[in-house]
């Protein structure tokens, strides 16, 4: 048994290579910040068309020929529309969702106590994830819909400079609800993406030190701890990418100007779930299984350059 070199007590914090103190929690956000937003800033092309296939499925057929007919209309920028937005909303929400996570985990497992926190390990992983996506998303929802509207208007109805889009946002607010008129939508989208990003990438890296590599985890290189996170990241992003694409297909046809001041239940109803549940989710898969592979990858890396060890394992 671990115990704390205070008082002798089990404590949740204490079970890693390093204690898990507040400067532990810091570098854990920064690490965050790099694994979301650089991720989501460098796929904006796939994130435009994406977008337009939801929002106009009759034009943009798919992903070759979307990003295709963008660069024809737009030129080379239309496809990098809404990189700002995206960059600054996806730092924040990074922040939030790996930082809070950690210190979400620890106090859950301080609460359940030593033999119910191993007992229920999975509950905890779902819980601590739900509840640093419940936040991560407050901080990203005014600059999500920014990105959105941006990449889903057509060409010169909407700026598309960072600063001038949110300045449009806000004097549109009354008919964009602007900043948090898709907060509801995005929570039903993410939290459910995170508590499967989570859930499933701590459980794959088990069962990888499980069944596949034995010995214990600190044995092996860093490059094969590091190769088991971006592997268990690509499969937990593949699950992610179904179990949110109507959310965030949702999320996207609420830009579109046809939809204004239409209701969440309304756009639903009138699009019908099959077509949530599958228009752009190829897309989707491809974009999300690489994006998560890569977050993973890129925040076990910086943890491992700070002496932090790799996330998860037996």
């Amino acid at each position: 048994m671990t115990t704390t070199p205070y008082s002798g007590k089990w404590d949740a914090r204490y079970l890693g290579p390093v204690p898990h103190d507040a400067s532990y929690y810091s570098k854990c956000m920064l690490g965050g910040v790099l694994a979301c937003g650089l991720t989501h800033a460098g796929i904006t092309p796939l994130d435009v068309t994406k977008c337009n296939m939801q929002v106009n499925p009759a034009k943009y057929k798919g992903l070759v020929s979307g990003i295709s007919t963008l660069v024809r209309e737009e030129g080379a920028n239309g496809i990098w529309k809404g990189f700002g937005p995206t960059f600054v909303g996806y730092s924040l929400q990074g922040m939030f969702k790996y930082g809070l996570y950690e210190i979400f985990k620890d106090t859950y497992m301080n609460l359940a106590g030593e033999e119910a926190a191993e007992k229920y390990k999975p509950i905890i992983w779902l819980a601590g994830s739900a509840s640093a996506e419940f936040f991560a998303d407050i901080a990203l929802c005014p600059l999500e819909m920014t990105k959105v509207k941006i990449q889903t208007s057509a060409a010169g109805t909407f700026p598309t400079p960072f600063g001038a889009a949110l300045k449009e946002m806000s004097r549109l607010k009354a008919e964009t609800r602007y900043p948090f008129g898709s907060l509801v939508p995005l929570w039903s989208r993410q939290i459910p993406y995170t508590m499967a990003k989570f859930f499933f990438f701590e459980g794959i890296v088990k069962m990888f030190y499980t069944h596949v590599f034995t010995e214990p985890k600190e044995s092996y290189s860093k490059g094969t701890q590091l190769g088991v996170t971006f592997a268990s990241g690509y499969l937990a992003g593949v699950i992610c990418a179904i179990v949110s694409h109507p959310a965030d297909t949702l999320v996207s046809l609420m830009g579109k100007p046809g939809n204004k001041g239409k209701g969440v239940g309304q756009i639903a109803s009138e699009t019908g779930f099959t077509t949530l549940a599958t228009k752009g989710l190829g897309t989707r898969i491809i974009m999300i299984g690489t994006l998560t592979g890569f977050q993973w990858w890129i925040y076990d890396t910086f943890k491992s350059s700070m002496g932090m060890g790799t996330t998860g394992g037996k």
